[in-house]
C-alpha cells in the first residue's frame, strides 16, 4: 500500500513538472510575440496608417483619395534624415518651408507615438519593412512570430495555422488567401478575411515579407 502511495504521489508529482513546463513554454512564446508587437517599427506602422495614410498613401507613395484633394501638390514621401522628419511631423509643414497643409503633430501625438512613427518613415519606401509591420502587427497570433505556424493563438485551431516557412504558394495565390480567406480557397475556414480589413497595398507588402521568410528558412 506504500508502496502504491508513493508511485501516485510521484505520479502527480510528475503531471505538475509536465504543467509547469508547458506554461513556462507558453509564456516564453507570448513573451516574444509581444516583444515583437511593440518594437517601435511595428507600432509605428499603426500611427502611420491611422494618422498618415489617409493623406501621403499606404506605401508613402502619395496616392490616395484625400491626396487628390490638394492640386498640384505632391503627397510622397521621399528620403530624409530622421532629424529633418521630426522637424515637418512635429511642427508641421509651415514651420519648416514646406506645406501649411502638413498639420504639426507634436500637440496630437505622444512622446512615443512620435519616436515609433519617425522609426517607420525610416524605411517607408521599403515593401518589405512595411509587410513586416502588417504581419507582426496583424498574423503573428496564429502564424507566430517566425511564420512557423506556432502562434499563441494556435492551439485553438484544427486544422492548425499553416507553418508560412515551408509554403510552396506563390505570391498570386498568398495575395488571394490573405484577400479572400481560407474558406474561399478551399482551405482552413479560421483564416480571415483581410481583404476587409487591410489595403491592396498592405496585403501586397505582406506577401513581399513573406517571401522573405521562405528564403530565411531555406538558408537555415
Amino acid at each position: 500500500m506504500r508502496f502504491h502511495r508513493l508511485g501516485k504521489t510521484l505520479l502527480l508529482l510528475f503531471i505538475g513538472l509536465l504543467g509547469v513546463q508547458a506554461w513556462a513554454k507558453e509564456r516564453d512564446s507570448r513573451e516574444v510575440v509581444d516583444r515583437e508587437l511593440h518594437k517601435p517599427l511595428v507600432r509605428g506602422g499603426i500611427v502611420f496608417k491611422h494618422y498618415c495614410a489617409r493623406c501621403h498613401g499606404e506605401a508613402g507613395e502619395g496616392e490616395n483619395r484625400t491626396a487628390k484633394l490638394y492640386v498640384g501638390l505632391n503627397m510622397a514621401i521621399k528620403p530624409q534624415s530622421k532629424d529633418a522628419f521630426f522637424k515637418i511631423v512635429s511642427k508641421g509643414g509651415e514651420a519648416v518651408g514646406r506645406s501649411p497643409f502638413m498639420p504639426p503633430w507634436e500637440e496630437e501625438l505622444s512622446k512615443e507615438q512620435l519616436s515609433d512613427v519617425l522609426a517607420y518613415l525610416m524605411v517607408v519606401g521599403e515593401r518589405v519593412s512595411r509587410g513586416e509591420a502588417v504581419y507582426k502587427t496583424n498574423c503573428t497570433l496564429c502564424h507566430g512570430v517566425d511564420g512557423d505556424g506556432k502562434g499563441r493563438a494556435s492551439k485553438l485551431y484544427n486544422p492548425p495555422p499553416a507553418d508560412l516557412t515551408r509554403s510552396d504558394k506563390n505570391d498570386d495565390y498568398k495575395t488571394s488567401i490573405i484577400t479572400l480567406g481560407g474558406a474561399a480557397m478551399a482551405r482552413s475556414p479560421f483564416m480571415p478575411v483581410w481583404g476587409e480589413q487591410l489595403s491592396k497595398q498592405e496585403i501586397a507588402d505582406v506577401v513581399a515579407y513573406l517571401r522573405t521568410i521562405v528564403t530565411k528558412a531555406a538558408a537555415k
